[in-house]
């Protein structure tokens, strides 16, 4: 499956080990931290408004916004931000299943029903997607 990970930059290392994780299961990854990892600017909110503005925001942009509507399933790894959360309605919108790793301190109202099935751990989210891999309808759960 392709599958695109939804999460805030503070969760980098994170994504990095789902990634791998997901992909030992023979899943590719489109993977934004890989298309674009500019951590200059992130080091002020002005050095975050000039990429968001250069050329280079605007490439890893649609890089995302492609990714997030065109893949087999997105990941939702919480708690993260308003872009993540864009992505999750992307993707709704789209069709794209959405499965989410669940948070504790995750701050979402209505819009949670976006999200298939929520996961309290890492291996139950990976039970999850094996399931949807092989066309399981028992991986969902309802939200």
């Amino acid at each position: 499956m392709r599958i695109y990970i939804a999460a805030s930059w503070k969760h980098q290392h994170a994504v990095e080990m789902l990634s791998e994780l997901l992909e030992n299961r023979g899943h590719e990854i489109l993977s934004w931290l890989r298309e674009g990892r500019p951590e200059e600017a992130f080091l002020s909110r002005l050095d975050l408004e000039r990429f968001i503005r250069s050329e280079e925001g605007k490439r890893v942009f649609e890089f995302c916004a492609s990714s997030v509507t065109g893949c087999d399933l997105v990941v939702y790894l919480g708690p993260s931000g308003c872009d993540a959360w864009a992505e999750v309605g992307a993707a709704y919108g789209c069709g794209v299943p959405i499965l989410g790793l669940l948070a504790k301190s995750e701050d979402v109202g209505l819009m949670r029903h976006m999200i298939r099935s929520w996961h309290s751990s890492v291996n139950d989210l990976l039970e999850a997607v094996r399931a949807l891999a092989d066309g399981e309808s028992r991986c969902y759960r309802e939200t």
